[in-house]
């Protein structure tokens, strides 16, 4: 008897990968929040003043992270690299876990931290990892902090919108011992494009930052 079995159908046609979530193209700069909604209702009246030590520890390596930043400047110039990139991604990590917690996101006091290494780096919900940029051009650094202005705008107005939601959330929280999922992946976003920009800023990348949240 004859064989009739249809031949199996073509293979498709893969489908381009957009190199990120949601669409967004992949960037070397990345910020997680690996953390669930549920926060322990007194937090908002305290975290913010526990934290103050944070904000020490932070200002003083704000200091030092614009130093450095000034000097990289020069080192790329002659260089085309730019030896800290470690720790400018240190200080922003250091910056997201001390904001999530100020921000009543976490019950979990932030580590005292400062691995230059993010494989080294202590275990924490908020993260922030950059990858190795290679060589960096030499003259776009002069520049890159100028260029961003256009997100320097937009974060302004994200960041009324953020004080909102943290005001909202305050009462939530309060009520509920839980986030509203969509606001708090809002102020996931925020942080997210803050991370980006003031990264491509301080030299981590070349990479022009994309206009979005995720």
């Amino acid at each position: 008897m004859t064989d009739v079995t249809p031949p199996p159908p073509p293979p498709s046609s893969p489908v381009p990968s957009s190199g990120g979530p949601s669409g967004v193209p992949d960037y070397p700069i990345h910020l997680e929040y690996d953390h669930d909604y549920d926060v322990q209702n007194w937090r908002p009246l305290v975290n913010w003043l526990l934290a103050i030590p944070h904000w020490v520890v932070l200002w003083l390596l704000s200091i030092v992270a614009f130093v450095l930043w000034f000097i990289s400047l020069f080192v790329v110039l002659f260089t085309q690299r730019n030896p800290f990139v470690g720790f400018q991604t240190m200080y922003l990590r250091y910056y997201w876990r001390v904001s999530s917690f100020a921000g009543f996101m976490r019950d979990e006091y932030p580590p005292f931290d400062f691995a230059t290494d993010s494989a080294a780096a202590a275990p924490d919900p908020a993260v922030v990892t950059a990858d190795d940029p290679g060589e960096l051009n030499r003259f776009l650094g002069f520049v890159q902090w100028l260029l961003a202005f256009p997100h320097y705008v937009v974060l302004y107005f994200l960041q009324i919108a953020l004080f909102v939601v943290l005001v909202i959330n305050l009462f939530i929280v309060l009520f509920t011992g839980r986030w509203n999922e969509s606001m708090r992946d809002f102020c996931v976003g925020v942080a997210r494009w803050h991370t980006r920009v003031y990264g491509y800023v301080f030299l981590i990348t070349n990479k022009y930052p994309p206009f979005s949240l995720q």
